[in-house]
């Protein structure tokens, strides 16, 4: 062939190499046998009940959100419904909700302070006060059993001489009022690590009392701002526009002064906290310098990054998975607090929460790669959280080295990785489409 009849064509022969490249990636992911493989695991696991896992008997509301739509795929509909309406009927005056409900049976063996209804005479329910993420992952939760099954009736139906939707306005209202600071129009915890709902000044630390220090963070409010976006979507699948209006206003607001706050433009990272008194720790713990994964892994989902700015994080987090020798982004944060800063025993660092590695937000960041389009990325990070439940089962979280620790039938682990699945498989077959 002649030299200058290749120099035309090779632009056009390289195109076609990639194209092909591109095709075979793609259908790489719809056969893939690994995801195919952690799917019928879920589904067999979520088949089996609502409760958190093994160490657990109760149903959470934070979790349950997460595998939800997983139950959905297996489970029969009346039984979820009940259970997002047990939640409902344990809602406190205020418009608060529960963290879980557990049989009366089983109240001896933790130390909550419980509550009880009336409508749900054989369970109680207890709320851990530290975290702020009660309310939103009912309202998230609500959303997609809604959108997945079509129910839009549901919405009407009365708890306690209230319609769910009223109920779920309720709860958003109780963080507006209750747990808002004026000052920077967020909303309000104790200090946790990153997601965790442990505080650093007690032994268990999951209630509020006189020694806490109240902060605001990136999770709880990215959690409200997605809320309150599914909020104003069940108002309008309700056929109640109106309603939808200031709930949106809202999250505008709480979105903009994310923004304004908690996002810190120097590091292109998320604060840690902005305490509204005292920090917790010691003066000389440079707590700017820990980068929340989980908290940023769902501000992107409640769309609070710009595309770069999760590219930028994608880098951010492989290179604190590298630093620290962890197994994927589901590293919580690095680098952990030092030893000692909380008194749980379980939290020290690289322990639990400080730390440790846990699939259930590890991946909800695949989530944002694949909406980001970044599916290369996201395929590359997703393969090693499922080769692990493949070699261990649906552990609730690991240590650095890889070591499964805590419930090993945990149903957020199952429920997020089912999600993953989807949205990349379902992504592949689009771009192979086009």
């Amino acid at each position: 062939m002649k030299r200058w009849l290749l120099t035309l064509l090779l632009p056009a022969l390289l195109l076609s190499c990639r194209e092909d490249e591109q095709t075979q990636f793609l259908q790489q992911i719809v056969e893939d046998p690994l995801m195919a493989q952690v799917d019928s695991m879920a589904r067999a696991l979520a088949a089996t009940g609502f409760n958190a896992g093994s160490a657990y008997r109760e149903v959470w509301i934070r979790d349950f959100n997460t595998f939800i739509a997983l139950s959905l795929s297996v489970c029969d509909t009346a039984q979820i419904r009940d259970a997002l309406d047990t939640f409902l009927d344990f809602q406190g005056p205020e418009g608060d909700i529960p963290d879980a409900f557990v049989p009366v049976a089983d109240t001896a063996a933790v130390p909550y302070h419980y509550r009880y209804s009336r409508a749900r005479p054989k369970l109680a329910a207890h709320k851990n006060t530290v975290e702020t993420d009660q309310e939103s992952s009912l309202v998230q939760a609500v959303r997609q059993y809604v959108e997945r099954t079509g129910d839009t009736a549901y919405l009407a139906s009365v708890r306690g001489g209230k319609t769910v939707l009223q109920r779920l306005e309720d709860a958003m209202s109780y963080l507006r009022k209750v747990k808002w600071n004026e000052k920077y129009g967020l909303i309000t915890g104790a200090t946790t690590a990153d997601w965790g709902d442990v505080q650093p000044e007690h032994g268990w630390g999951v209630e509020i009392d006189e020694h806490t220090h109240y902060t605001i963070d990136i999770y709880d409010n990215a959690m409200f701002v997605l809320a309150l976006d599914d909020l104003a979507v069940l108002c309008r699948v309700a056929g109640a526009d109106s309603l939808a209006v200031p709930w949106l206003a809202l999250k505008e607001e709480v979105a903009g002064n994310v923004r304004k706050v908690l996002w810190d433009p120097d590091r292109h990272q998320f604060h840690p906290h902005i305490y509204l008194g005292e920090s917790p720790f010691p003066e000389d713990l440079d707590e700017e310098a820990i980068y929340y994964h989980g908290g940023t892994a769902v501000a992107a989902l409640a769309g609070l990054l710009t595309p770069e700015e999760i590219a930028a994080a994608n880098t951010r987090m492989l290179e604190n998975v590298a630093a620290a020798g962890a197994q994927s982004v589901g590293l919580t944060l690095y680098p952990a607090y030092p030893a000692g800063s909380f008194a749980n025993p379980m939290m020290g660092p690289y322990q639990y929460q400080n730390g440790g590695d846990w699939t259930w937000f590890g991946a909800r960041w695949i989530w944002v790669l694949v909406r980001a389009g970044m599916l290369r990325e996201a395929y590359d990070e997703l393969r090693p959280m499922l080769q692990r439940v493949v070699d261990s089962g649906f552990y609730e979280w690991y240590k650095l080295d890889g070591t499964p620790v805590g419930s090993g039938t945990y149903r957020g682990t199952a429920g997020v990785l089912f999600t993953a699945n989807e949205l990349l498989r379902a992504a592949a077959e689009e771009a192979l489409e086009q």
